[in-house]
């Protein structure tokens, strides 16, 4: 459970990457188990990163990686060239329902509604179906919304349990996802001004840093070689190329600790064997929920 005593007693508004009944919403909820929120829906990540901006006062969340599908590069950027601070993480499983309207059953449907990568991830059982056709939407939220708008007779959607209970549609089966496996981890936004209302010492456990080097050698092993004296935990690292500066790289960097003093300590000693070096944020590490 989450303190939220340092935070202000306004509801706070929430962007978030889809329609209402998303997993983004079902992650923002999980993150204020105790607290009132309102989510903004956005129709892309851009837009929700273009909202921060516009708001200071506005708090986001957004994917960044996914155990099966791997990191969302473009978020990353997006990231990296916004003011927000990451000041929190959420991980939830994935966990994939096939619903319809009320009076469906498995053996009428006929087409079956979702998300590309939704699709992917429930290969098995729609394999087990091949009677029924797939069509893929831009949502697994909105495939559910369109099925109850519609009133689409003999199709369902592939979403969450939360889209299909908010739509009003019948769960035919649970669980469909091929891998058990799936977890998403969504990193919580803020402006900077805002940034210090969530911070907390004595939770603050885990921090993103993104940094360029020098074209020389051994220079990515420098500061790993800085971040391991210090007993730093490297969680992930992920490059991606400088566009428009030929075979150099932006990486990005999770690492977690349990000392801040020795924290404190590897920053100082890494940040002059960079050419650029920012810390996104520093957080609480969020585990990880059970299958």
């Amino acid at each position: 459970m989450r303190d939220f005593s340092l935070i202000n007693n306004a509801m706070d508004r929430i962007a978030i990457q889809g329609i209402a009944g998303c997993y983004h919403e079902t992650a923002a909820r999980r993150y204020f188990t105790d607290r009132e929120i309102e989510v903004l829906p956005c129709s892309s990540f851009e837009r929700l990163f273009e909202r921060l901006a516009e708001d200071p006062a506005l708090l986001g969340i957004a994917a960044i990686e996914n155990t099966i599908a791997g990191s969302l590069l473009p978020n990353h950027e997006l990231l990296q060239r916004s003011h927000a601070r990451i000041v929190g993480e959420q991980k939830i499983r994935i966990s994939h329902v096939i619903a319809a309207l009320p009076g469906e059953r498995l053996e009428s449907i006929r087409e079956v509604h979702s998300h590309p990568i939704a699709l992917m991830q429930c290969g098995e059982f729609l394999k087990s179906r091949p009677d029924m056709k797939v069509v893929e939407r831009d949502d697994t939220a909105g495939s559910a919304r369109e099925i109850a708008r519609e009133r689409l007779a003999g199709t369902a959607a592939i979403c969450g349990a939360d889209a299909a209970r908010m739509y009003g549609l019948k769960i035919l089966q649970r669980g469909i996802e091929t891998n058990r496996h799936n977890f998403t981890r969504f990193l919580l936004l803020a402006d900077e001004s805002r940034a210090a209302e969530f911070s907390d010492p004595r939770r603050t456990n885990k921090a993103s840093l993104v940094f360029t080097l020098r074209h020389t050698q051994g220079s990515l092993s420098k500061v790993l070689t800085v971040l391991s004296f210090y007993d730093i935990n490297l969680t992930k690292i992920q490059s991606l190329p400088i566009i428009g500066r030929e075979w150099e790289y932006r990486f990005y960097v999770d690492v977690t600790f349990d000392d801040p003093v020795r924290y404190r300590q590897a920053i100082d000693a890494a940040r002059p064997l960079t050419s650029e070096f920012r810390i996104l944020g520093e957080y609480a590490e969020c585990g990880s929920p059970e299958i």
